[in-house]
């Protein structure tokens, strides 16, 4: 392991600290003029924007599935926006990662009867947290098939990625692949080393949704806009290009300030703004500074 110099620790230390807070410290902010607007994607699917996580949702006459929950004081809202497009019964709700944005809801669905799903390190992960009433009930370590409504709704892990909880669902019949926040449009990969994220999983991760897909499939990111594979891939070959860059400073000696200052994210910060929470990412999973 390297040694830093203090002032350069202590920089690095804050950095990390800020940008990779606890799935419970996702700050929610004032709710109380949040609107939740439904968006049809395909057929059956539809994704309801909030604050928070993107919230799949497929619907039929044999019930309704639920892809992630936001937060807590929103769940009537969400109740009520899914109401409006189908009256049938919440059955399923997948959880794909730990953080509060995307399973805050837990509990106020799991009180009306929703049989919640997620991988076993979403369960440890919420349970350590002390957060009882939001534990999936069922959890899995290997893909599992919904079959409801006449197709298919697969849910499947993922590397250490985002976190090390990552599931992405697949609306199999509809060719529509939630991705959790693995992949977004709104910014920079977060890399929750706090809960088990890692950079090589995340390329990794992004590999495997790529190769899913064809030029057809539609992605429903963890926040943003519906997008393609050709985006998806975009994003993939983002990461590898400043893992690259960032991997031949951290082999010259460079600090973790004169990787920022190097801008090795620099054609890309227009479109998905401040890197900083990335590069720490970056930096400490390349020069070993854990």
């Amino acid at each position: 392991m390297k040694t830093l110099p203090k002032l350069e620790y202590l920089t690095l230390v804050l950095l990390v600290a800020s940008a990779l807070l606890p799935a419970k410290a996702f700050a929610q902010g004032n709710l109380d003029d949040v609107e939740i607007v439904a968006h049809h994607v395909s057929g059956s699917v539809y994704y309801l924007e909030g604050r928070g996580g993107n919230i799949g949702v497929t619907v039929g006459e044999d019930g309704i599935v639920m892809i992630d929950d936001q937060y807590a004081p929103l769940t009537d809202r969400i109740v009520a926006a899914i109401r409006r497009i189908s009256n049938a019964e919440i059955r399923f709700l997948i959880n794909t990662h730990v953080h509060g944005d995307h399973t805050g809801g837990n509990e106020n669905l799991g009180r009306m009867g929703v049989l919640i799903l997620a991988r076993d390190e979403v369960r440890v992960r919420l349970a350590a947290q002390s957060l009882e009433g939001a534990l999936p009930i069922l959890t899995y370590s290997d893909a599992i098939t919904i079959h409801l409504n006449g197709g298919e709704v697969y849910a499947a892990p993922l590397p250490p990625a985002h976190t090390d909880g990552d599931s992405y669902i697949y609306f199999r019949d509809e060719d529509v692949i939630h991705t959790g926040d693995v992949f977004r449009t709104v910014a920079f990969p977060i890399i929750d080393r706090n809960n088990g994220g890692t950079l090589r999983g995340t390329i990794d991760a992004l590999a495997i949704l790529a190769g899913l897909g064809s030029p057809n499939t539609i992605y429903l990111p963890g926040h943003g806009e519906v997008s393609t594979r050709e985006d998806v891939v975009e994003f993939r070959d983002m990461v590898l290009t400043v893992r690259d860059r960032v991997a031949a400073l951290v082999a010259d000696g460079a600090s973790y300030d004169d990787v920022s200052a190097a801008a090795p994210t620099a054609e890309w910060e227009a479109r998905w703004g401040d890197p900083q929470r990335f590069l720490t990412a970056v930096y400490a999973e390349l020069a070993g500074t854990d």
